[in-house]
């Protein structure tokens, strides 16, 4: 049972009595409205802000409203005591048994505690990282996997039919400089001497070193002696395989998997943009004409010429965007606004992509064109990632000599784990800057939050572990565990506890609607440090360890909590990719 879920239809249900006892009209369509824990626990351990939402339809004021539906709640068994705060909060402490009984429910859920079908089965696409095709990933890209791939995760256990998806930008000029940068390091594993350096406007990186030496083995001198309009297209081929395979390979050693890897060449030679275009063209969303100057462009810098031009400001854009360059071809808005277009045809209504910091710029324009070609019909979000400052011990990382420019994504994971990059990436929003230091990753203290959430998992796996060795021949299974006397746990900071684990489904659902899979590391990190808070009590005083030898049932009681903590970490670490540890090295 979600408590929170319960606890909105009693308040559903008493706001109706207390409409029906004013004699007014139910207004149970009204606004929807919040059952949350409340930010200070002293207030008590559920709040609700429908009075505040719902007055207007009542007719009345919030803290009148408020006044009457705690009075018709104050009625209700579960509710041991209610309060009407500041404008028309409603507070609620329940009955200790509602909250100690979830205790069962986790134990028979499992892992799958707190799935939910908030999501009702929608179909979500969730694109991320679509890295340009040029090298190895960086650790800037490696935020964005991890906080798409964890909030597909966590939209999966809400309930929606997630996808995820990779767009190839393979069409463009980046990819035929990839292509003269291979086709150089081909010739210089030829014959050094006679090609000479690297341009310094080629893609540097020992990576096109390997794969010019792949690309001799495959052709051998076949292109040696070609111009390029003949080698052009079959390197061009090579190089764009080449990359996905190294970054599909980057991605494997994070724990990260695409179902759809889709292309912008196909999708450009399709005539997907041309269809896009002719639609927005029938509906008069396109038009010739000049752009006004940059911001911070002198009028005489700038030279205005007619272009085709979207009508993106009808749709709460900043300006109209260009759609074709000078030369006639597409821009890459363009192209994006087809992708775009087809992923809604695809079945898509919800559409989420997360971005670098770079293309915050971006969103607007994006915004409006998924609106326009969708019909309004399509909700699209973006999750702007911001940069990664990347450093060890307080001094910041050098470039990776293998990648040339940057730091490789694969030379952290290599050096600190993928579980360790996954997690820290998770413990700020995707809004704020992240400092990653190597050193403190891996870390065994309070400190690095990794170590501290998966050192409560293994300590609740020794403690089962201790009640079997206590108790030999006893039963301590999920099920039989679920049959402990729960009421034994009556101090206040086992019903803390028991309070955050029986928050867990409402802690899923909220970060689902607000797409911020780090409120998950949050939660972990605040349950683990309940968890060892409790763990810490035993060490001063015997008669409050999980494990009592003298006393079996309350043994069996709290070792029930210890599990359902366990199982309730597991969950959300399944959610950030993380594998759960039963023992600590």
């Amino acid at each position: 049972m979600n408590v929170f879920e319960a606890m909105r239809e009693r308040i559903e249900d008493s706001l109706s009595v207390a409409m029906r006892d004013a004699g007014r009209a139910s207004v149970a369509d009204g606004a929807d409205f919040s059952v949350e824990p409340p930010r200070d626990p002293r207030h008590g351990e559920v709040s609700s802000n429908v009075a505040l939402v719902r007055a207007k339809a009542a007719g009345m004021k919030p803290r009148d409203l408020a006044e009457r539906v705690a009075d018709a709640l104050a009625a209700h068994e579960d509710v041991l005591d209610v309060s009407v705060a500041g404008p028309g909060f409603i507070n609620l402490r329940l009955r200790g048994e509602i909250w100690r009984a979830r205790l069962g429910d986790i134990l028979a859920a499992g892992t799958s505690y707190g799935d939910s079908d908030l999501g009702e089965g929608k179909k979500v696409n969730v694109e991320y990282v679509s890295a340009n095709p040029t090298g190895p990933m960086h650790v800037g890209h490696g935020r964005g996997a991890v906080v798409g791939d964890a909030l597909a995760s966590l939209l999966a256990k809400a309930g929606y039919a997630v996808t995820r998806e990779y767009y190839v930008n393979d069409a463009g000029a980046q990819v035929d400089v990839l292509a003269r940068s291979l086709y150089h390091r081909y010739c210089q594993v030829i014959d050094k001497e006679t090609t000479g350096e690297l341009p310094d406007d080629y893609y540097p990186g020992e990576y096109l070193v390997e794969a010019g030496r792949a690309l001799l083995d495959r052709d051998g001198l076949k292109w040696f002696f070609s111009g390029e309009d003949e080698w052009m297209p079959p390197v061009r081929d090579f190089a764009i395989d080449a990359m996905m395979d190294l970054i599909r390979d980057d991605l494997a050693a994070l724990g990260i998997s695409h179902d759809v890897f889709s292309s912008e060449r196909e999708l450009a030679v399709s005539g997907a943009v041309e269809e896009a275009l002719s639609d927005l063209q029938d509906r008069n969303l396109l038009y010739e004409g000049v752009l006004e100057p940059p911001k911070g462009r002198a009028d005489e810098d700038w030279e205005p010429r007619p272009q085709t031009l979207f009508r993106s400001t009808a749709f709460g854009d900043d300006t109209d965007r260009a759609i074709r360059k000078s030369d006639g071809s597409w821009t890459y808005f363009a192209t994006d606004m087809a992708y775009h277009r087809d992923k809604f045809r695809r079945g898509f209504p919800i559409l989420i992509d997360v971005w670098g910091a770079d293309h915050k710029g971006y969103v607007k324009r994006m915004q409006a064109a998924v609106d326009a070609l969708s019909g309004g019909g399509a909700a699209f979000d973006v999750l702007i990632c911001n940069l990664v400052n990347l450093s060890e011990a307080g001094r910041p990382v050098k470039m990776s000599k293998r990648a040339g420019t940057f730091v490789t994504l694969r030379d952290v994971v290599d050096r600190v784990g993928k579980d360790v990059v996954r997690f820290i990436m998770l413990t700020r929003g995707n809004e704020a800057s992240l400092d990653f230091d190597l050193a403190q990753a891996v870390e065994q203290s309070k400190d690095n939050p990794i170590f501290y959430v998966q050192y409560a998992h293994a300590r609740a796996c020794s403690a089962l572990r201790n009640a079997a060795e206590t108790f030999p021949g006893e039963d301590f299974s999920d099920s039989a565990l679920g049959e402990a006397p729960f009421d034994r746990l009556d101090e206040d900071e086992e019903l803390s506890l028991i309070r955050m684990l029986a928050g867990w489904p409402r802690t899923v659902e909220a970060a689902a609607e607000a797409a911020e899979p780090h409120r998950i590391a949050y939660a972990l990190s605040d349950i683990a440090a309940a968890f060892h808070a409790l763990w810490n009590r035993g060490n001063v005083d015997d008669d409050r360890r999980f494990v009592v030898a003298d006393d079996l049932a309350l043994s069996r009681a709290r070792l029930a909590l210890v599990r359902a903590s366990a199982l309730v970490i597991a969950s959300g670490l399944d959610v950030m990719g993380v594998a759960p540890v039963e023992e600590m090295r």
